[in-house]
């Protein structure tokens, strides 16, 4: 195969490549006075991890498009341990949509909850911060499977979303 072809030619990744949990506790910075931590805190927890997870797969900038539903779930409080989970879910051309899922845990009881989910979509970025073309996924498991078809779902919904914004006939 000749250097040309070869930069051509994207390497398919499988899903849990690029899986990624990050943990971190939560602080009194972190909060507001009754020991709530802020959803800003953890939108932009959500908003880091997912794009590590995008940047890990495209091996290039990858920039936020868009967050589809954000869902807390429970609080988190000053001194839990929040672990963010995330990884890609579909791809497309130059496009990909990342999941995240975040619990928390309170460190002294062990007890551990679902907190939010949400759906990001990233956009790799060339050297000239166009859009760039990025490797397939192939997922594996029937989770991967059931999550690349959920978020194929998801993203003709976007585009259906985005014709109508762009056409004002949303009727």
């Amino acid at each position: 195969m000749t250097d040309e072809k070869r930069e051509n030619k994207m390497e398919e990744k499988k899903t849990e490549r690029t899986e990624v949990t990050v943990i971190q506790q939560m602080t009194q910075q972190d909060a507001n006075l009754a020991g709530n931590v802020h959803g800003g805190t953890i939108m932009k927890l959500i908003d880091n991890t997912a794009g590590i997870v995008a940047i890990r797969h495209a091996r290039k900038n990858a920039v936020t498009a868009s967050i589809d539903r954000l869902d807390f779930h429970h609080p988190v409080l000053v001194g839990d341990l929040l672990k963010v989970m995330a990884s890609v879910n579909y791809v497309g051309r130059t496009s990909m949509e990342i999941g995240v899922r975040v619990e928390s845990e309170n460190m002294l009881t062990g007890d551990s909850r679902h907190t939010a989910s949400a759906y990001l979509s990233f956009v790799a970025l060339d050297e000239h911060s166009r859009p760039s073309e990025i490797p397939p996924l192939i997922p594996e498991t029937e989770t991967d499977i059931r999550r690349h078809n959920q978020a194929k779902e998801r993203r003709k919904l976007r585009m259906q979303e985005r014709k109508c914004e762009k056409s004002g006939d949303c009727g």
